[in-house]
């Protein structure tokens, strides 16, 4: 008879053996030396832009924040107009194209280069956009931006001046010199829902052949022609018949619903990553309720970036245009909880910002 002493019990070592998670420190990218100058270029520029070229729902998200900012136009006075409808960009673009270009650029990159072409009297006469991965921003001891350089292969290294680039910053921090990627933060929720999109189409591919496959028999030769014959029948699309009791198969006991929660899961969390509800990049499967709690929350995201766009292009351009806002669904929420005495909680303060701070 087995001996049950309670001071035999013992613990596993799982502290041990398996790591918590723990996320890694993260200083700014600075001038700490106090030397004459250093210089920020972009190491991951190529990486980002991969990512928004192959990934459909980072490209989606981050376009659908471009449209939203400068898609409906601006207003400027007539001689501010007239200046920036002569912008062609490479030749064949348009202020808008131009803007949401840079806008896009601001959110892949986390910072976004224009060269700015002046006529001989100063007057500003194109933007041409430029590729951060062959920039290099150079400071000075005291940390303001010095100078700015084009560096492409082995070509010459050409020199700008601050006034002669139009440079956006996306979120920056503390006091570093350069922006953040939107990328930056979402990277492990992006790579999660594309490993779990492969494995879901392989299993998908491979339904017929999924789950365990008992052989009565521990014959190898046996076991082994079984496999064959079972392999063959899933190729083909066929059936597969053997003797009574020779082999069963069972399920694994995964269920396609738990894979499928576990993509929504990340999709859904991926758009909270970067910053802009589902709902604005995709309409399926969303309650007008939903839809407008979405776009409430989104309306302070994508005001503050019309507002830092035109105080960029103010500031660095002397040039004074607004965006034109989308209509707010703010007065028509209100008056849906006034009619609905039974349900409340949509507040002025939970939307509008800057409100009850």
């Amino acid at each position: 008879m087995a001996e049950l002493d309670i001071n035999q019990s013992t613990t596993t070592d799982l502290k041990g053996t398996v790591q918590d998670y723990s996320v890694n420190s993260s200083t700014p990218d600075e001038n700490t030396d106090n030397i004459k100058e250093t210089w920020y270029d972009y190491p991951d520029s190529t990486v980002y832009r991969g990512y928004y070229k192959n990934i459909p729902e980072l490209k989606k998200a981050i376009d659908s924040l471009a449209t939203w900012t400068t898609g409906k136009g601006y207003q400027a006075d007539t001689l501010t107009d007239t200046e920036v409808k002569q912008w062609i960009g490479m030749g064949e673009d348009n202020v808008n194209s131009i803007l949401w270009n840079l806008q896009v650029q601001k959110k892949v990159y986390g910072d976004a280069f224009a060269e700015i072409i002046r006529s001989e009297d100063g007057r500003i006469v194109n933007l041409k956009p430029l590729f951060v991965g062959n920039m290099r921003v150079v400071v000075d001891a005291q940390g303001l931006i010095k100078r700015y350089e084009h560096r492409v292969g082995n070509r010459q290294i050409i020199k700008f001046a601050t006034s002669d680039i139009l440079h956006l910053m996306n979120d920056r921090i503390d006091n570093e010199i350069h922006g953040t990627s939107v990328i930056e933060a979402c990277k492990w929720i992006i790579d999660a829902r594309n490993e779990a999109l492969a494995d879901e189409r392989k299993l998908k591919h491979r339904e017929l052949s999924l789950g365990v496959l008992y052989v009565d028999s521990d014959n190898t030769a046996k076991i082994t022609k079984i496999k064959e014959q079972y392999a063959e029948a899933v190729k083909n699309g066929e059936l597969l018949v053997l003797p009574k009791d020779t082999a069963e198969i069972r399920d694994t006991g995964v269920r396609p619903q738990d894979r499928i929660a576990w993509i929504q899961y990340l999709e859904n969390f991926f758009y909270q990553a970067v910053g802009i509800p589902r709902v604005i990049a995709t309409s399926e499967n969303f309650t007008e309720a939903s839809s407008k709690v979405g776009f409430l929350t989104f309306e302070p995201i994508y005001t503050r970036e019309q507002t830092d766009l035109e105080s960029d292009l103010w500031s660095q351009l002397a040039i004074r245009i607004k965006f034109n806002r989308p209509p707010s669904l703010m007065d028509n929420v209100q008056s849906d909880e006034a009619k609905n005495t039974v349900q409340t909680g949509f507040q002025p303060n939970d939307v509008q910002a800057g409100v009850g701070e």
